[in-house]
């Protein structure tokens, strides 16, 4: 028998609402955003046109995180997502330490896109004070959050379609405009791929370098996992969606990428992203000769923030929650509305961008970029967890997935190497990226303290937590294949 929105409050249980195509969105909604649109130049500058490798390679190593989660989502779509799966095979302390991992990256995430948003409806209203529109998207994210999950996944659906149809003209006709020309303009050629140095112009060492500010922009990829929970047919929604999520992606940005070095010099565009006008999306429909770009790039910029912020909140509502269901977080944290929506979790999830939004609003110096590596750090641990959760996986599980990563244990070591080199990366970009990885490591070290002191007496074992996550969440036999 079905559950109501009330049985399922009652239990703490999420509801079962969206479909495969919402389920891919919500994911695209974090990973395309921010890091494509306007993260893209200070990559540029440290690799130049070599910086198309930095994204293929980061494309590969997302596409092995997705894949991963996805295959263990397939099997187990518990509340939690990846953060129980790693304490059932890594033990409590990884579940606990992969979900605070993951709550800082998404409120932080959150909290960065809102004030993002202020700042590019300040492009129309100049005059406007700031904390306004951070105020109204705000409020727009949490009160859409606080609705039912399907009311998000039709939203999230649509905002993230309109940045994913954009980027998808672009790259049109971009590659257009490159190889065969417009009305009116000649092609521009790849001429700029190796002019001014060459190809790799600062060394085969710079797109390693660049790694460090290039998986910033697929953070986001893993969210399927949590999202399986709330899925209408887990097996075919997972296993569909991280399919296309991984091909859509590595298109994407190595596409993009390629068109923005083609069209603009790789000097000019290290310069880019500085300010809204100065976007190389910007820049390249420029070049199209499309009229009113400016407003129409920053249509897409200010949809791109408010589905990242919505996606982002969503994500760190639901790692909140689960940690309440486990004892890892006050259990009170863990009740639902009729509605199934986590709405004591949501507040205090919203609690923390509230925290990063006033810290923008005050005038601290480079916030924004402090924000992103912190959120790289963080999401960097998140997905080493993921791959170790999945080596684990695959020796206990012997019985096959209905949707399994080409390779296996051996595929999700090498996407762990590729996570180490760029931890390692970040190391030698600048300071301001130093800063926030030594402030990320003492966030961990003092999660870690708070677990070994009182979390841990309180949790039970990883296995009665699984399966109580497990039985709110499976309605249907996990390994069934469906047509």
């Amino acid at each position: 028998m079905a559950h109501s929105h009330a049985d399922q409050a009652s239990n703490g249980q999420l509801s079962r609402s969206l479909s495969h195509g919402q389920l891919t969105m919500i994911a695209l909604g974090l990973a395309v955003g921010t890091g494509l649109f306007l993260g893209s130049g200070p990559a540029i500058a440290i690799a130049g046109p070599a910086v198309i490798i930095s994204y293929a390679i980061g494309s590969l190593i997302a596409a092995i995180i997705g894949a991963c989660a996805g295959e263990m989502a397939v099997r187990y779509p518990v509340r939690g997502g990846f953060g129980t799966i790693a304490g059932k095979f890594l033990g409590p302390y990884a579940g606990y330490l992969t979900r605070w991992a993951y709550w800082m990256t998404t409120v932080t995430l959150a909290g960065a896109e809102v004030v993002a948003v202020g700042k590019y409806m300040a492009y129309w209203y100049p005059q406007a004070p700031l904390w306004i529109w951070v105020l109204i998207a705000g409020g727009a994210i949490f009160a859409l959050n606080l609705t039912s999950v399907k009311s998000f996944g039709v939203v999230e659906f649509f905002l993230s379609s309109i940045k994913v149809t954009a980027v998808i003209l672009f790259i049109i006709f971009g590659l257009a405009l490159v190889f065969f020309g417009l009305p009116g303009q000649e092609a521009v050629g790849t001429a700029n791929l190796t002019n001014d140095g060459g190809f790799i112009p600062n060394g085969p060492a710079s797109i390693w370098l660049a790694l460090a500010i290039v998986m910033f922009s697929f953070g986001g990829i893993e969210l399927i996992s949590i999202s399986a929970a709330e899925a209408k047919d887990p097996v075919r929604s997972v296993r569909s969606s991280a399919k296309a999520m991984m091909w859509r992606l590595a298109t994407f940005y190595v596409l993009s990428l390629l068109v923005i070095v083609a069209i603009i010099p790789w000097r000019n565009a290290s310069e880019l992203g500085k300010e809204i006008e100065g976007s190389p999306f910007v820049t390249v429909f420029s070049e199209l000769g499309i009229p009113y770009v400016g407003g129409i790039t920053n249509f897409i910029l200010l949809t791109a923030a408010l589905s990242g912020a919505n996606a982002a909140l969503y994500a760190a509502t639901r790692l909140l929650h689960s940690l309440g269901h486990e004892g890892m977080a006050p259990r009170v944290l863990a009740r639902t509305s009729g509605q199934g929506s986590p709405v004591l979790a949501l507040t205090a999830s919203s609690a923390g961008a509230v925290v990063a939004m006033i810290m923008a609003i005050s005038g601290v110096g480079n916030i924004f970029g402090y924000m992103m590596a912190l959120v790289t750090v963080s999401v960097l641990v998140v997905w080493s967890m993921i791959l170790l959760s999945y080596i684990a996986y695959k020796k206990s599980e012997k019985d096959p997935a209905p949707f399994q990563v080409f390779g296996g244990a051996a595929t999700a070591a090498l996407g762990l190497t590729g996570i180490v080199a760029t931890f390692i990366a970040m190391f030698f970009v600048d300071k301001s990226m130093l800063t926030s990885v030594l402030v990320g490591l003492s966030f961990f070290a003092l999660v870690t303290l708070t677990y070994f002191a009182g979390v841990k007496k309180n949790v039970r074992s990883s296995d009665d937590a699984f399966e109580d996550a497990r039985a709110v969440t499976t309605q249907l036999p996990v390994t069934e294949k469906r047509p």
